[in-house]
């Protein structure tokens, strides 16, 4: 299939509907046109700067038009856009700048980063640049998302692919099932690998990106009803509070648009999924199991999910097995590590600036558990650094979650193996409630679910949430911050 670059793939859809909307931010609109004549005037704005090609181009901003737009200029000038959170630490920013080395850093005090070029959040490219058509450039690298891994420490995932689209794409295609020329709506943080990729692709697809600013459970209903949003990208937490609205504010909006929810990133509970799929058919739930690495990839349906609950699909891109302790490949049903790896004779999807991968020859590990059916569906079990061993029974913390979450009072949980000097852990519950909740009401709820001994000892009730705007929950940095002395309600 002929490839052509991204920045041809925008400027052909801006010259064929210039007034079409191409990108909506807290209710601010910009056409293919605006877009394309806004990225040029800032791709020489950064080239003036010192973004060449072949630069990283760190974007240090809040979900807004300039995220996407710095992301478009670096792209256009065949630079690397390096998404980073805008409310990092200083330190945690400074450690991303010294692997990344990039030619701009974008949204950041200027003052902190002596010898880089650095432009805040509040910029705008002079009026005087033209707006024409920049010399083609193409990426070699088309993104290069952060990752503090298990080890906390910052690494760099840069994709192995340059910034190249299908001439002639595929509506609906695996792996990211977007729309062509339809609506997507992208309700979590574009410094995640996830939402980067399906705001970007999207846009080069010739949809109308819909990006919210932060995710509110209603405000992402209204969306989809107003802008006829044809995919949306969920992480579990997400789908778990919109989920707990009412039946009246959910059945108030108009969802027939939505072709593809897709969901990922984290586990998604077996009863909130059965809950997603009888609201709005199996048809249209998908999920993806994968690294940002893009070794492997799996999806599934919510019609075969239904067929095989608790697993994540099969493989539609690269290679998986599960392997024992020894490295050997284990049988279908039988639990052990996961790896991973790209088509055979492909080149590679990835490499790290600031780690090393881990590896078992050929194959790397996500650090993962799970098992695999007969089928070659995967199950997944769990982190291998999270599973808690009480007893000598390991118990699956996502599983135990997955129950806490399911009463109506939770926002959220996420369950930590704590130190016990008579069964070698124990299991510690931290649960963000939406309504006041006594541990002894969850443990009720717990007993009716779970095994005895997979019910949490302790209770720890916070006011902030436990996971992050993707979905997905540090368990090691919340097991590290209670390994200090700290009074926990015990149940």
């Amino acid at each position: 299939m002929t490839t052509i670059s991204v920045t041809e793939a925008l400027h052909r859809h801006a010259i064929a509907d210039a007034d079409r909307p191409a990108l909506t931010v807290d209710g601010q609109t910009l056409t293919r046109g605006e877009l394309e004549s806004r990225t040029n005037r800032l791709a020489r704005e950064f080239e003036r700067l010192g973004v060449r090609e072949g630069s990283f181009v760190t974007i240090a901003l809040p979900n807004s038009l300039a995220f996407v737009e710095s992301a478009l200029a670096a792209l256009k000038l065949g630079a690397t856009p390096q998404p980073v959170s805008s409310r990092l630490p200083q330190a945690e920013l400074a450690a991303i700048v010294a692997l990344a080395a990039p030619a701009l850093l974008v949204g950041a005090d200027a003052a902190a980063f002596p010898g880089t070029a650095v432009i805040g959040a509040d910029f705008a490219a002079a009026a005087a640049w033209s707006d024409a058509p920049l010399p083609l450039r193409t990426a070699k690298y088309w993104k290069a998302p952060t990752s503090g891994g298990s080890t906390g420490r910052p690494k760099l995932i840069v994709a192995g692919s340059p910034a190249v689209v299908d001439e002639q794409p595929t509506p609906y295609a695996m792996p990211l099932m977007l729309p062509l020329e339809g609506a997507v709506l992208v309700p979590g943080p574009l410094y995640h690998n996830a939402p980067f990729t399906t705001c970007l692709q999207a846009l080069f697809r010739g949809n109308h990106v819909v990006v919210m600013r932060r995710f509110d459970p209603l405000q992402t209903l209204q969306l989809i009803e107003q802008h006829r949003v044809n995919s949306v990208l969920m992480v579990p937490t997400m789908m778990s509070r919109i989920w707990k609205l009412s039946d009246a504010e959910r059945a108030q909006f108009d969802l027939s648009s939505l072709r593809v929810v897709y969901h990922m990133a984290s586990h998604c509970p077996a009863w909130l999924k059965a809950a997603w799929i009888d609201w709005l058919g199996a048809e249209r739930i998908y999920e993806l199991y994968g690294g940002t690495e893009m070794q492997a990839l799996t999806v599934i349906r919510g019609d075969e999910w239904l067929q095989r609950r608790g697993s994540v699909g099969r493989c539609v891109l690269g290679e998986i097995k599960v392997v024992g302790e020894g490295g050997q490949a284990l049988p279908p049903g039988e639990v052990g590590e996961i790896l991973v790896r790209s088509p055979v004779g492909a080149p590679p999807s990835y490499f790290y600036i600031g780690a090393e991968a881990r590896r078992v020859g050929d194959w790397d590990s996500l650090g993962d558990i799970g098992h695999l059916d007969a089928d070659g569906y995967l199950y997944l079990a769990d982190r291998r650094t999270d599973l808690i061993l009480r007893g000598g029974a390991n118990i699956y913390p996502a599983e135990v979650e997955a129950a806490i979450d399911e009463h109506p009072a939770v926002h959220s949980s996420a369950v930590i193996g704590l130190p016990d000097d008579d069964l070698g852990q124990r299991v510690h519950a931290i649960v963000h409630a939406r309504t006041p909740i006594g541990a002894d009401e969850l443990g009720r709820h717990l007993a009716a679910r779970l095994v005895n001994y997979k019910i949490p000892a302790s209770f720890e009730f916070v006011a902030e949430p436990v996971r992050g705007d993707d979905g997905k929950v540090r368990r090691s940095a919340l097991r590290d911050a209670r390994l200090v002395p700290a009074a926990v309600s015990q149940r």
